[in-house]
């Protein structure tokens, strides 16, 4: 009792074969009466396809037309069939015009040549149900249309055939004449071999589908293997020459007599820099060592952490001051992490590009996100600047972009560089 209960709660209070005649004519009702007369032109052949690329490529231009020109030829030997009938040509040309009607609307010609047989049965037929003209026209009929539409459809049609034969023989008393019997023997051969067309065609598609898949994978696994690679010797070879440094540095001051207290806090802040630096690249990188790796537990930088950012490159010699406008609040800490960064790269570009030379740093809380703007004057002094590759304005971009905002970076008037940044941000976000 329980399980019928669930049953009929779950088809929406129906018995399951209710259900299931339902779910039948739903189908009968999409494929031959939604959009019967449609208007669905034939497509030529595909010129690179099993058999076409084996011609001649002269050959091949017109050979995309082949089922065209076939449908064409059936509607030409139905009109044959029926001008030897009846001797008055527009009688004739009105199956061989179904049949035609089949390369623009397929369902719509189905139900013209189920009409066309009924009115050659009562006024031309002699009580003749499936007359020969109107055989072999509704004939071409059901295998085109089921060769453009699908199994279902196909097997509909056939039904609809045999229902429509069976009341015509009552109605028209011609069982000793009905033919609907052959009809429906070679119809159903007919669609029984699209059919199996359809399967195959479908399960080859599905097949390349798969391959072409499978071969993605393994582009971006071979792909994603190649920078694993790449990465751990970059860690390799990064953290040992910061490794380097932090200890030169924090060795270099025993090494001078009496070194001034500016040279021992120069060396201190190299060493505390290269170590930041090196923990930083384990965080990022040594995630790809080994599967086991297990990150430091730190946390992300935030624009909080902004000061102690500032103040280590002012110890590097950068001349730099910070402005903030509008409220200050807490954002998310995507938002807050790509901002620290894009700052820090800024930073460290002028500290690259344009040595000597001074930085602004504004920040602005606005209404739906958070602007950012760094800006530098020339460079200045007699150190060169050191070349770049751009990939760090291009970080820059693609955090922005990540997070659905806008970032430009271009040189001003001035000889400076300035890059300016805005990410937006959604109130639902903020609130969470």
């Amino acid at each position: 009792m329980t399980d019928t209960t669930t049953q009929r709660i779950d088809t929406g209070g129906r018995t399951p074969e209710l259900h299931h005649a339902v779910g039948i004519l739903q189908g009968l009702r999409a494929d031959l009466f939604h959009d019967a007369f449609a208007y669905r032109p034939l497509a030529p052949m595909a010129a690179e396809g099993p058999l076409t690329r084996r011609l001649p490529s002269r050959i091949r231009r017109y050979a995309v037309w082949a089922p065209h020109a076939l449908v064409a030829a059936a509607a030409l030997l139905v009109f044959v069939a029926g001008y030897e009938r009846s001797a008055f040509a527009p009688v004739a040309l009105v199956p061989a015009v179904v049949v035609l009607l089949t390369l623009l609307r397929p369902v719509a010609a189905f139900w013209a040549s189920l009409a066309t047989a009924g009115v050659y049965a009562v006024f031309l037929g002699g009580g003749l149900i499936w007359s020969p003209a109107v055989f072999l026209a509704h004939l071409v009929v059901l295998v085109v249309v089921a060769a453009r539409t699908r199994p279902r459809a196909a097997a509909w049609m056939w039904v609809l055939t045999a229902g429509y034969g069976m009341v015509s023989g009552t109605v028209l008393a011609a069982y000793d004449r009905d033919t609907t019997a052959q009809l429906l023997f070679f119809a159903a051969l007919a669609l029984l071999a699209i059919t199996v067309w359809h399967v195959r065609r479908d399960a080859r598609e599905e097949v390349t589908a798969e391959r072409t898949v499978t071969a993605q994978e393994r582009s971006m696994r071979t792909l994603l293997e190649e920078r694993t690679t790449i990465a751990r010797e970059l860690h390799d070879v990064v953290a040992h020459h910061m490794s380097v440094v932090a200890i030169q540095a924090e060795a270099a001051p025993y090494r001078v007599e009496n070194a001034p207290p500016e040279l021992e806090q120069a060396f201190a802040t190299i060493r505390e820099n290269a170590v930041a630096a090196l923990t930083e690249l384990r965080r990022v990188l040594g995630v790809v060592r080994a599967e086991d790796y297990e990150a430091p537990d730190a946390p992300q930088p935030t624009l909080a952490d902004l000061d102690g950012l500032l103040a280590n490159v002012r110890d590097a010699g950068l001349d730099v001051e910070k402005a903030v406008t509008g409220g200050v609040r807490e954002l998310p800490q995507g938002v807050e992490l790509s901002a620290y960064r894009i700052v820090q790269e800024a930073l460290s570009n002028v500290l690259r590009h344009a040595p000597g030379a001074s930085a602004r740093v504004e920040i602005g809380y606005v209404l739906g996100g958070l602007g950012l703007r760094v800006v530098n004057g020339p460079p200045r002094g007699l150190v060169k600047p050191s070349p770049g590759a751009g990939h760090g304005i291009t970080g820059m971009r693609e955090r922005v972009a990540m997070l659905g905002g806008e970032l430009t970076a271009a040189a001003t008037g001035e000889g400076g560089y300035e890059v300016a940044a805005f990410i937006p941000v959604a109130r639902d976000e903020e609130a969470a």
